[in-house]
Formats: structure tokens, C-alpha cells, sequence
């Protein structure tokens, strides 16, 4: 069982920034993929971004490119998100998740399967993030 707590979250205004981070309680945190996904009221989880295991490789939604970034600490077992120029629509509570699936050269790490959220199966409680106009 990995648990993941996720840490960082407040209220801000818009164009200000934060960072959110999520601590895992894994050995084996270096090997999963993470991703952050953020649920706003009455509306679906949406995926925002995901880093692999080494942090070579890292994916965001449309609306987050080149104000967000997603970063790990493999020796620290941690996640980040650092987010800049934040918009009202960033509001919600933001999910940290692990994603287990073992990649290889036949199965790929893509950003197909790193938005899948039906395939990550270890979730934090979530930290709320607010930013107000």
C-alpha cells in the first residue's frame, strides 16, 4: 500500500503562486510515475500534469503549459507542483496520484496513458488550492 499526503495548498490571488507538494511512503517511490489531478466542485477529476519516474519526462494540460511545473525528489520520496501566474479556474482540490504500472521498451511512458486517470490507483486526500480574482 503506498500513501500519499499532499501538502502546500491555500488561498491566493490571481497571479500569484504556490507550491504544492506530495510525499509518498514507498521504497520503490523512484519507480512509479506521479501525476497531479485537480477536482473542482461539481466537475470531474481533470489531470493536470505527471512526471516519470526519473523526471526525465513530464506532461501538462493545455491550460497549465508554461506556468505550472512538476518536479520529484526521488531521494525525498516528493512531488511537486510549482504554479505560477495563477488563474480563478486553478481553483479546487488538487490530487496527488501514483501511477504503478511498470513501463518498459514494449509499453511505453506516454502522455496518453499518463492522463488516464481510471489507471492510477493510489490517491492522496487532497490539498485545496483557491485563487480569487
Amino acid at each position: 500500500q503506498i500513501r500519499l499526503v499532499e501538502s502546500g495548498g491555500g488561498s491566493v490571488q490571481a497571479g500569484d503562486s504556490l507550491k504544492i507538494s506530495c510525499t509518498a511512503s514507498t521504497r520503490a517511490f523512484s519507480m512509479y510515475a506521479m501525476a497531479w489531478f485537480r477536482q473542482a466542485p461539481g466537475k470531474d477529476r481533470v489531470f493536470i500534469a505527471s512526471i516519470n519516474g526519473s523526471g526525465g519526462t513530464t506532461y501538462y494540460t493545455d491550460s497549465v503549459k508554461g506556468r505550472f511545473t512538476i518536479s520529484r525528489d526521488n531521494a525525498a520520496n516528493t512531488v511537486s507542483l510549482h504554479m505560477n501566474a495563477l488563474r480563478p479556474e486553478d481553483s479546487g482540490l488538487y490530487y496527488c496520484a501514483a501511477d504503478t504500472r511498470a513501463y518498459t521498451s514494449t509499453y511505453p511512458y506516454t502522455e496518453e496513458r499518463s492522463r488516464d486517470r481510471t489507471e492510477y490507483f493510489h490517491w492522496g486526500p487532497g490539498t485545496q488550492v483557491t485563487v480569487s480574482s
